[in-house]
């Protein structure tokens, strides 16, 4: 074996060999968006079972109410359904209904005292606000999981692997501004 075919083939080696490392980073990344997202996947599923609970505290105490209560189930329903089908982008809206439905469920159970001293509605309301704030956490780490994915699959050389493996993008999810503003408690009560 001549030198320039043991140059040829040690360069092909270290061509593998940086072939192997580069797919090898995007598929870590590419499960790292998988289990973000499952991470948030578990809290919805929190959040979807402890929902109909809250209302159905809150039905008992605010008869008057029913618009309210339903928005926020229509939105649970809405949240769900975006869940099931995997699309980040519905998520994001159908979670920004809700949160508001929410917010508006709390704001006005400030009208009725009975329902706020009553202690199942007071774990609930906590349990939920404590999921919500969990989310919101797992977003961020969802979002930095899929930004860090999306970047590494547009870099060269990285590139090159990427669209030879048909590694792909994924959505980030986003929250409209409204979602994370405070409810406006005046505009509730006119």
């Amino acid at each position: 074996m001549g030198i320039a075919l043991s140059i040829i083939v040690f360069l092909l080696v270290l061509i593998l060999i940086w072939g192997i490392i580069i797919y090898n980073g995007l598929v870590r990344l590419k499960h790292n968006v998988s289990q973000s997202w499952s991470n948030i996947d578990v809290l919805l599923r929190q959040r979807h079972d402890e929902l109909p609970k809250l209302v159905e505290t809150a039905r008992q105490y605010m008869h008057y109410e029913r618009d309210t209560l339903e928005r926020v189930m229509e939105a649970r329903a809405a949240v769900n359904d975006a869940q099931q089908r995997g699309d980040v982008g519905a998520l994001g809206g159908a979670e920004q209904s809700l949160r508001l439905g929410l917010g508006n469920l709390f704001a006005v159970a400030e009208a009725y005292p009975e329902l706020k001293a009553n202690e199942t509605f007071q774990h609930l309301q906590q349990r939920i606000s404590g999921l919500e704030n969990e989310i919101a956490d797992r977003r961020e780490f969802y979002n930095a999981a899929v930004n860090t994915n999306n970047i590494r699959i547009e870099q060269f050389p990285d590139v090159l692997i990427a669209q030879l493996f048909r590694f792909r993008a994924f959505r980030l999810l986003e929250f409209d501004r409204k979602t994370t503003e405070d409810v406006d408690v005046k505009a509730l009560f006119n």
